[in-house]
């Protein structure tokens, strides 16, 4: 279970995240979502101990990310293009995640070839370095390398964004089995309503960094969704 406690953060004397309490349960797949500047991304950060919180703190199966690295070994985290490294070719860097998660080369080539699809024919056995490929092409490969050595939490800050529509697809579907395991935890921003829907079972919305709505997912929650950011119906109060 991941637990956020009186969590802030300022940045010259301006808040940009202020959560009083959130508990993300074992297993859930979990959408978070808001307009540019809500606080996604510094949940996120903050989650994933990549930034110093202002007060408080968050927990991520028993454990203060920000007092003990236990954790690390079962999250696996996607943010953006600055996880890679981008002088190795993609094998090059899948093999190196595995030897940091404990997989060799024919762990991580029996999860690789189960992608071939999701791939395209674009990234292996291309002879590129990760960051000669297409911004598509290198989230692909940073999704990818988030699942090897079966991390029991993986966090994935804007999925869908610069990826193809039949990639897009193909991503939701890798999402909703991840979604179906009981022992593992999804937790996915996207600034696109209508994936976060369908690969959520519960969504958050973040405003000015504060917790304005927390839905379980349904048929109606996508109309929910829109009329809030369309304006219609605004309202503070959070939604269980």
């Amino acid at each position: 279970m991941i637990k956020v406690h009186s969590l802030s953060k300022k940045y010259n004397g301006v808040t940009v995240l202020d959560i009083e309490e959130l508990e993300v349960p074992r297993g859930q797949s979990f959408g978070l979502v808001g307009n540019n500047g809500a606080g996604k991304t510094t949940l996120f950060s903050c989650l994933l101990d990549l930034i110093q919180p202002t007060t408080g703190y968050i927990e991520n199966g028993g454990v203060k990310v920000n007092e003990s690295e236990a954790w690390k070994s079962q999250t696996s985290s996607f943010i953006d293009d600055s996880f890679l490294i981008g002088y190795l070719t993609p094998e090059e860097y899948f093999y190196f995640i595995g030897e940091l998660r404990g997989q060799n080369k024919a762990d991580v080539d029996k999860l690789l070839a189960g992608f071939e699809d999701f791939f395209n024919d674009e990234i292996i056995g291309k002879k590129k370095y990760l960051r000669d490929l297409s911004k598509g092409n290198q989230k692909k490969a940073g999704i990818v390398a988030t699942l090897i050595g079966n991390p029991d939490v993986i966090v994935l800050d804007e999925p869908f964004a610069n990826l193809d529509p039949t990639t897009q697809i193909r991503l939701k579907g890798i999402i909703k089995e991840l979604a179906a395991d009981p022992d593992i935890t999804v937790l996915v921003s996207s600034h696109d309503l209508i994936h976060v829907t369908e690969v959520c079972k519960r969504i958050v919305v973040l405003e000015k960094g504060k917790l304005v709505k927390d839905i379980i997912t349904s048929p109606a929650t996508l109309k929910e969704l829109e009329d809030y950011f369309s304006g219609e119906n605004i309202s503070l109060e959070t939604e269980a």
